[in-house]
């Protein structure tokens, strides 16, 4: 369908059959590894002596600000990310294209064959490779005369690239004519690929990898909601008040996210999701289309989650850093998961009963003397496994009708034999 509006280009016009194929490939949506990969073996197809490609792009993440990207003849594309930082690296501050944002060119050409000291360290590398000559630009995805003086430390949304051919004589004018002619729509496909790049990884961070694919793909009415089983958990710290009267504001930040980052990163390599964080806890859930499976995974989490903390507490103490304790409770249910709240603030977040009785057992902590509490469901769910559960009574939880028992997850000793009580 997309072809049929594409205008037709002539044999003997190179730039405008690539410019038509990075038309295509955007409107069709490729990503930046597949788009420059294409577009390297395009330049390739049209008698370019590519050796290299080199693409320094911003992105818009709370790990790290920009993604690099190298295509090599003969192999992939590979790709960096550039964590945050305050103190920008010698290598960038030694690049020539640090040279290309801070001077603002348009471009920048240097030949690698002819035997002069050549200005920038990494050329050395490229002439040791056979480099015969680079070449370089920039393209920035705002309007020129609103971004004023360009920061190289902090530029704007927008793209630096760079070619290097290992060919006799270097690049032809011929060549260079059809990187400046195709470098729009090339730097056009890729603002589309890296905004949705964009989208994808943000909605993950933000609201979950499950929530934030599910409202990529549409998701996203008020009230669409969705009934599925899952194990639901409450995880909390212990003693957070006392320590946030206590504790400066930075270390404590510190330490929470010190902290979630195990949580989070338990949950998530279980297969679980983190579905909000709620002041110092967290509510998360696996999903139980396979109820066995993810009792287990939600009891392989906390058995792993007991020790882990165990551990970090220790570090952070024999450092002098503030540290503490946890609390989780786990209880498996149908839940409604989906779009609440109003018109304009949405939250995607889990609802009901489950949820509900989950918050009760994670008030039970204090009563039974037991940081890890789970309910006879969760128990029953994951059937026989290497942990020993231990019941801890029948109790009458607020709002809830019947009487709940309530078990634990012994803390064996390592290389211990287990064994479930019941």
């Amino acid at each position: 369908m997309i072809d049929h509006f594409l205008p037709e280009t002539p044999d003997d016009d190179p730039a405008a059959r690539l410019n038509a194929w990075l038309l295509r490939e955007g409107l069709h949506g490729a990503g930046q590894e597949a788009l420059l990969e294409g577009y390297c073996g395009e330049l390739v197809g049209l008698g370019v002596p590519l050796m290299r490609l080199h693409l320094a792009q911003r992105a818009l993440h709370p790990e790290f600000g920009g993604i690099g990207f190298d295509w090599l003849r003969g192999g992939a594309v590979s790709q960096e990310t550039y964590a945050h930082s305050d103190t920008p690296r010698d290598r960038w501050l030694q690049s020539p294209l640090f040279a290309v944002l801070r001077d603002r060119l348009p471009e920048l050409r240097i030949r690698l064959d002819r035997g002069d000291p050549l200005p920038f360290p990494m050329l050395n590398d490229l002439r040791d490779r056979g480099g015969t000559d680079y070449f370089a630009s920039a393209m920035t995805f705002e309007d020129p005369g609103a971004v004023g003086r360009i920061d190289p430390h902090d530029p704007p949304e927008g793209f630096l690239i760079s070619w290097t051919t290992d060919a006799p004589g270097g690049f032809r004018d011929a060549d260079l004519t059809l990187l400046r002619r195709t470098l729009p729509q090339l730097g056009l496909a890729l603002k589309s690929a890296a905004n949705r790049r964009m989208g994808r990884d943000l909605l993950g961070v933000y609201l979950g990898r499950d929530a934030g694919r599910r409202v990529l793909t549409g998701e996203i009415r008020r009230g669409s909601l969705q009934q599925i089983r899952a194990v639901i958990c409450y995880f909390d710290l212990t003693g957070f008040t006392r320590l946030a009267e206590e504790t400066g504001g930075a270390a404590l930040i510190d330490m929470l996210n010190d902290y979630f980052g195990i949580v989070v990163g338990l949950v998530q390599g279980q297969g679980g999701h983190v579905l909000k964080f709620m002041g110092d806890g967290l509510l998360a859930m696996f999903e139980a289309s396979d109820p066995q499976a993810a009792a287990r995974a939600a009891l392989d989490m906390a058995d792993r989650l007991r020790r882990d903390m165990a551990t970090r507490s220790a570090e952070r103490r024999a450092r002098g850093e503030p540290a503490t304790g946890f609390t989780l409770a786990l209880h498996a249910g149908d839940i409604l998961y989906g779009n609440i709240g109003a018109e304009t603030r949405l939250d995607f977040t889990a609802i009901g009963p489950a949820v509900n009785q989950t918050a009760r057992i994670s008030g039970m902590h204090r009563a039974v003397g037991q940081d890890i509490i789970l309910s006879e469901r969760v128990m029953r769910d994951a059937g026989r496994t290497g942990h020993d559960l231990v019941s801890l009574g029948r109790y009458m939880l607020r709002g809830v009708s019947a009487p709940q028992e309530l078990f634990t997850l012994h803390a064996r000793p390592e290389g211990g034999n287990a064994q479930k009580v019941t």
